[in-house]
């Protein structure tokens, strides 16, 4: 009877500690998805229709990102909890063994004792103290296996979920791609010269070389005084959702050492502006894929490269968060977005790479001592 007592403290012991909710972030994620589908509804008749795609898009993308963090969290609590009870089938078996002896109309004296009343009465005080210690514990296993019931419901709720989230997302950036090809309304500071621009292309050799000419391929420049960013250094918003890959000068695999930074973002991951900025150049150039280099201020340039599909052109100025494209992987460009649990931040996952350089007075500087990278992808 010692050794009974002894095994259900040890067992009330592992179950002590409450248990979080790991289903709380898939719920709240499947909220912000629902949230996102209103707005993709209502992004048709909408003003300023770029705007809302944009914010629908971003919506989305934090919602997806969510509900991926969450599938995982309830995929690993339920294996955990599958895995204490498999683990406990022994103790389970002997836990509803005493159980079934003690039923509620049963009573201490009940049960006879060979060592004669003083071992009877011994007996019905520890199994007293025992009862309301096994009702805990049999408590304890319902909620596990109700727990483990809800937590593969959530999964297969959540992953359908999930499933329609990365459609609707696909359409709202189909819709975003007509409306920024259809969009006229931005203001041009000025034009590009195309000649001076093919001459640069071709003689630069180095990032550096080519931002340093970019002056000379504007004409008509209207001059424009835009907002200060100088409150917002350290804070602005990363272009896109994503994971840091590589910092400012580490190496990459083949040894090269870059003074921006490398960006892992999911596939058509949208790519929008930090700041208010002028679209100093749009287009390919040397081996970083397709370029977009913004002026949000005299002297200071971001250069942002490798997006499949680019918004936008040379010399138009832009307000905060203006789509500037979308990272390529998307289907129909070789790669499909299909759900995943497993991550945010895994190579499969977040397969597309921005590359970030940020550029004072044609000086490399850190880009995260510019802008806040605490998104996951």
């Amino acid at each position: 009877m010692r050794y009974l007592a002894a095994l259900i403290a040890c067992l009330m012991a592992v179950s002590a500690a409450a248990q979080e909710d790991a289903g709380a972030l898939a719920r709240e994620a499947g909220a912000q998805l629902e949230s996102a589908s209103i707005q993709l509804t209502e992004a048709d008749s909408a003003r300023d229709r770029v705007r809302a795609l944009t914010q629908t898009v971003q919506a989305y993308e934090a919602g997806l990102s969510a509900m991926r963090a969450g599938l995982r969290r309830a995929a690993i609590r339920e294996a955990q909890l599958s895995g204490q009870l498999a683990a406990r089938d022994a103790e389970i078996v002997q836990l509803l063994a005493v159980l079934q002896r003690l039923t509620p109309g049963d009573s201490p004296t009940a049960f006879l004792h060979p060592g004669g009343p003083n071992g009877t009465a011994r007996a019905g005080m520890l199994l007293a103290e025992l009862t309301p210690a096994l009702n805990q514990r049999a408590k304890t296993l319902r909620r596990d296996l109700s727990d483990v019931t809800d937590l593969r419901l959530l999964q297969t709720q959540a992953a359908a979920q999930l499933q329609t989230g990365l459609s609707e997302v696909q359409t709202a950036r189909a819709a975003l791609n007509q409306a920024m090809a259809e969009r006229t309304d931005l203001p041009q500071r000025f034009t590009s010269d195309p000649v001076r621009t093919a001459i640069l292309i071709a003689s630069a050799e180095t990032l550096d070389a080519f931002s340093s000419g970019l002056a000379s391929i504007a004409t008509d420049d209207a001059g424009w005084t835009p907002p200060s960013i100088d409150d917002q250094i350290g804070n602005l918003p990363a272009p896109a959702r994503g994971l840091i890959l590589r910092r400012a000068g580490e190496p990459d695999a083949a040894g090269i050492t870059r003074p921006g930074i490398l960006l892992a973002t999911r596939p058509g991951a949208l790519v929008a502006s930090p700041t208010a900025a002028t679209i100093r150049y749009v287009g390919p150039l040397l081996d970083f894929g397709n370029v977009t280099i913004l002026e949000p201020r005299p002297g200071t340039l971001f250069v942002l490269a490798g997006m499949g599909v680019t918004y936008g052109e040379t010399g138009q100025i832009i307000a905060a968060d203006t789509p500037l494209g979308l990272m390529g992987g998307l289907p129909g460009q070789g790669s499909a977005d299909v759900p995943s649990t497993g991550g945010d931040g895994g190579s499969a996952a977040a397969s597309e790479t921005l590359y970030i350089e940020v550029r004072q007075d044609n000086v490399p500087m850190d880009p995260l001592e510019w802008f806040s990278t605490d998104k996951d992808g």
